[in-house]
C-alpha cells in the first residue's frame, strides 16, 4: 500500500497531525493498533477527569449554605465514565477520521527503512509505502519499576485505575505525579482508604511549594494518608492482600492495602516501532527540531509528535506540537500551490514558535484544590540566574472567592521580569482555578506589558479579580 504521509498512532496528537498534513491534497494513512483516540480519550485525560468531577461537586455543596447531605454513588459515577469513554468504542473517531479524508489502518507498524513500513494486522503483515512522510504520534506507556515482587504480586496502572469498575477498601498509590495525585483524589472520594506512596520530600517539586503544600492538606483532609520520603523495596502479595515494603531514612516500613496503584511515570512508546533500522535508539525519545522533524534521520521524511518526542507529556501541547507539524508537512510535500511555502521563504512552522515553546506549557493537575501553572516559577528563574519579582495573592480575599464558598482556600503568585515588565510565570491553586490558567497563558505567551494588561478589566465578582490583585500589587 502506498500514501503520500502514513501517521502512525492515532491519538489526539496523531488525529491532529493527520488531519493537517492532509489539508493540501496528500492522501494520508492513519495506522492505529487499538482505538483511534488513544490515551487522552480512553484512559487517561477524558476518564480521570470524569471520575475527580463528582467528587469535587460534592465537595463544593459542602461549602454552600443550604446544600448538603448527598453521597456519591460509585456505580453511577462509574456509568457516567464509561459513557465519558464511549464504553471504550471508537466508531465515533472513526467516522470522523474517513469523514476528514483519511485512511484508517487498524494495525501495528514497524519502520524497516526510508519512508517504508510493514503494517502487521489480524490477517497478516504487508508493506506499507509512504511517498512523503513518517509521522510517529504513538505516545507513551507507564514506566513500571524494577521493584522486586512487583510484577508477582500484580498491580495497577492509569489503565486499570480509570477503568475499573470496582473501588479497593485500601488502596496504595506509588507515586506522587499527576496521575497518583488525581488517583488518589478520586478513590478517597469514592470511599477508599488511600495510602500515597512518594519518594520526594514534598509534593510537585517542580510546581511553588505552596501548591504541593497545600494538596497534601487537602488530601489529608480527605483521609488520605501521604507519606513522602519513603522508598519502596519490594512488593509481595498474600491472602491478605498487597504489601509494600518500604525504607525511610533507613528505617523499615510497610502499607498493607487491596491493590496497588503504580504511578510512577510514563516513557515514550518507541521500543517497537523499528527505529533500529534508521540508527535510532527504541525506546528513547525521538529528539526533533521546531518543525517536528526527527534530527539523525538523512532526508526531510521522519517526523514525530507528541509524547514519543520527550518535548511535553501534555496532551494540549501534543496537540500544538501536531498542528504545526501536519502544517510542514502539508506545505512541503503538498500540491496546492497557494499555500505551499518556498525554501526562500520562512519557514512553515515560524508562525507557530515565536514563543510559545516546551518552555511555557501550561499545565493543570484536576486535584481539589486545583494547581493550574504557566511558564517559569521563582526556583526556576533563580536557578537560571534570572531577576525576578514575585507577588503573592490570597485568594480567599477575593469577592468571588466569598460568594463561590464560605471556606474557600487558595492561592496565586505571579512572576515578573521587571526589566521588561512582563509576566514570565503564574500558579494559581484553589478549587476552579483551572479555567482562569489560558488568561495567564496568553500573557505570558504573549508578553504583554503590565502597563498595558492593567486596562483588561477583570469582572466583579469572580476570582479573575486577581489579576487586579497582582496589579496593584506589583505598584500599577
Amino acid at each position: 500500500m502506498e500514501h503520500d504521509v502514513v501517521v502512525v498512532g492515532a491519538g489526539v496528537a496523531g488525529e491532529n497531525a493527520a488531519d493537517r498534513a492532509g489539508r493540501t491534497g496528500l492522501s494520508v494513512a492513519l495506522v492505529e493498533s487499538e482505538m483511534l483516540g488513544g490515551e487522552c480519550s480512553y484512559w487517561a485525560c477524558m476518564p480521570s477527569k470524569a471520575l475527580l468531577r463528582p467528587g469535587a461537586a460534592l465537595a463544593d455543596t459542602h461549602d454552600v449554605p443550604g446544600l448538603g447531605g448527598a453521597t456519591l454513588d460509585p456505580a453511577a459515577v462509574f456509568a457516567y465514565r464509561d459513557q465519558v469513554t464511549h464504553h471504550w468504542r471508537d466508531e465515533s473517531q472513526v467516522s470522523w477520521a474517513r469523514g476528514a479524508g483519511l485512511t484508517v489502518l487498524r494495525g501495528i507498524a514497524r519502520l524497516t527503512g526510508e519512508r517504508t513500513l510493514s503494517l502487521t494486522t489480524a490477517t497478516g503483515v504487508e508493506e506499507l509505502t509512504a511517498r512523503c512522510a513518517v509521522i510517529l504520534a504513538t505516545g507513551s506507556q507507564a514506566a513500571v519499576p524494577d521493584l522486586p515482587g512487583l510484577l508477582d504480586a500484580g498491580f495497577w496502572t492509569s489503565h486499570d485505575a480509570t477503568s475499573t469498575h470496582s473501588v479497593p477498601a485500601r488502596l496504595a498509590v506509588l507515586g506522587g505525579g499527576a496521575v497518583g495525585l488525581e488517583a488518589a483524589q478520586t478513590f478517597a472520594s469514592l470511599g477508599s482508604q488511600v495510602t500515597l506512596l512518594v519518594r520526594g520530600t514534598r509534593l510537585m517539586e517542580r510546581a511553588e511549594p505552596f501548591a504541593g503544600a497545600m494538596v497534601a492538606d487537602a488530601l489529608a483532609e480527605a483521609g488520605v494518608q501521604v507519606r513522602l520520603g519513603v522508598r519502596a523495596e519490594r512488593v509481595w502479595r498474600d491472602a491478605t492482600g498487597v504489601h509494600v515494603g518500604l525504607d525511610r531514612a533507613g528505617v523499615a516500613e510497610k502499607v498493607d492495602a487491596d491493590q496497588l496503584l503504580v504511578a510512577t511515570g510514563r516513557r515514550p512508546a518507541t521500543a517497537d516501532l523499528g527505529l533500529e533500522t534508521l540508527g535510532l535508539t527504541p525506546g528513547a525519545p525521538l529528539e526533533v527540531d521546531e518543525a517536528g522533524q526527527v534530527l539523525g534521520v538523512v532526508g526531510d521524511w521522519l517526523y514525530a509528535v507528541g509524547d514519543v518526542t520527550g518535548r511535553t507529556s501534555t496532551t494540549h501541547q501534543g496537540k500544538y506540537d501536531a498542528r504545526v507539524t501536519g502544517d510542514v508537512v502539508a506545505a512541503r510535500f503538498g500540491a496546492d500551490l497557494d499555500v505551499r511555502v518556498a525554501e526562500t521563504d520562512a519557514p512553515p512552522w515560524s508562525r507557530y514558535r515565536a514563543s510559545a515553546d516546551a518552555a511555557v506549557v501550561p499545565q493543570v493537575v484536576f486535584t481539589r484544590p486545583e494547581v493550574a501553572s504557566v511558564g517559569t516559577t521563582l526556583a526556576q528563574a533563580r536557578e537560571e540566574g534570572r531577576a525576578v519579582q514575585v507577588v503573592d495573592v490570597d485568594l480567599a480575599d477575593l469577592a468571588g472567592a466569598t460568594v463561590r464558598s464560605r471556606e474557600y482556600r487558595g492561592r496565586a503568585r505571579f512572576v515578573v521580569d521587571p526589566g521588561r515588565r512582563v509576566l514570565v510565570g503564574a500558579t494559581f491553586v484553589g478549587p476552579g482555578v483551572a479555567d482562569m490558567l489560558h488568561a495567564a497563558t496568553i500573557a505570558v505567551v504573549g508578553q504583554v506589558p503590565l502597563d498595558r494588561l492593567w486596562h483588561a478589566v477583570p469582572s466583579y465578582p469572580t476570582l479573575s479579580e486577581v489579576w487586579l490583585r497582582f496589579l496593584e500589587g506589583y505598584g500599577l
